[in-house]
């Protein structure tokens, strides 16, 4: 909440069905089981970043619950569900309430090849992972083509993405400027590690030729130094801009090396889409990548942790239990 003239406060309240707002109400009901933090969730629970247009919110763009009451005959009473995206937890009430509401064009059963727990685990974070992966391959980014290097690797989408790539059968190099997580990318498959500073400063229009393909999460200096350092026919998937929105890089890598600048938006991604991608990360996703990779919380905690992710305290996946 934060009314005017008034700090801004996140905090567990007792509400009802009325306080969401009324539109929303003619979804269906879900029993929230779990949501997860992730970054813009951590803004919202801090009141940072201009996420939350207006107050008091439900922030939680993640959710895996059951049908608790339906009005459309595609969702039964107690069918396992998924959400992630289209909005929720940004522009409509999301998943950190014991019970919310979703429009059935937006709401995916859960695939019978996901368990609840894996499902959430992933999340926004393993979904976005999934669609660059996807990305480099739609650009014919094979494992043979050379090294793929991956930015902000100790964060959800990075390390979910050095995971992926390695069990594709890619070369990965991460970069991260978390020294403590740099053994567990080495356990999901990364072959070398680059503190950021590595390539925190400005580059040269062309560097080297060193790199297959890049999957960025940061923006800003960052990424315009790998640019420059992209082969030729080489492909840069941006989905994220945890360093920067800005971008200052010159069109030579775009026209003197063909290289290829995708971006990669998952909230908004065709829900018809999106089975086959969680087939997808149900299939190359393993229990191991579970260990030591995601941490449990009471929703209670939710504000708590939000503060250490922003002061970039956390690791890997934030699973929130609602009910």
């Amino acid at each position: 909440r934060q009314a005017e003239n008034q700090p801004f406060q996140a905090k567990i309240e007792n509400i009802d069905s009325e306080f969401f707002p009324e539109a929303q109400r003619k979804g269906i009901k879900i029993k929230v089981h779990y949501s997860a933090l992730n970054y813009k969730d951590a803004l919202a629970l801090c009141g940072s970043g201009r996420i939350i247009k207006q107050y008091p919110f439900i922030p939680g763009i993640d959710l895996v619950g059951s049908v608790a009451e339906s009005n459309d005959p595609a969702f039964k009473v107690g069918d396992l569900v998924l959400v992630t995206g289209f909005g929720y937890g940004e522009l409509q009430f999301g998943a950190m309430a014991e019970y919310t509401y979703v429009q059935p064009q937006h709401l995916l059963k859960l695939p019978i090849t996901l368990t609840e727990y894996k499902a959430i685990a992933l999340g926004t974070a393993g979904f976005t992972a999934m669609l660059c992966v996807n990305a480099l391959k739609q650009a014919e980014i094979t494992p043979d083509k050379g090294q793929i290097i991956v930015t902000g690797a100790s964060g959800g989408v990075g390390s979910i993405a050095v995971y992926l790539l390695h069990k594709l059968g890619y070369s990965v190099i991460a970069v991260s400027g978390n020294t403590e997580r740099y053994q567990q990318l080495l356990d999901f498959g990364a072959e070398k590690i680059y503190d950021r500073s590595h390539f925190a400063q400005p580059s040269r229009p062309l560097e080297k030729q060193q790199f297959a393909g890049v999957i960025d999460t940061v923006g800003g200096d960052i990424l315009a130094n790998l640019l420059s350092r992209v082969q030729y026919y080489g492909c840069v998937v941006c989905c994220g801009l945890a360093q920067s929105y800005q971008l200052q890089t010159t069109v030579m890598p775009f026209i003197l090396r063909n290289v290829r600048l995708q971006g990669v938006e998952s909230v908004y991604f065709p829900l018809e889409k999106r089975t086959a991608v969680w087939q997808q990360l149900a299939q190359l996703i393993g229990d191991d990548y579970l260990q030591g990779f995601t941490r449990e919380i009471p929703l209670a905690d939710a504000p708590d942790y939000a503060k250490k992710m922003l002061d970039h305290q956390l690791y890997g996946r934030t699973i929130v239990r609602v009910s």
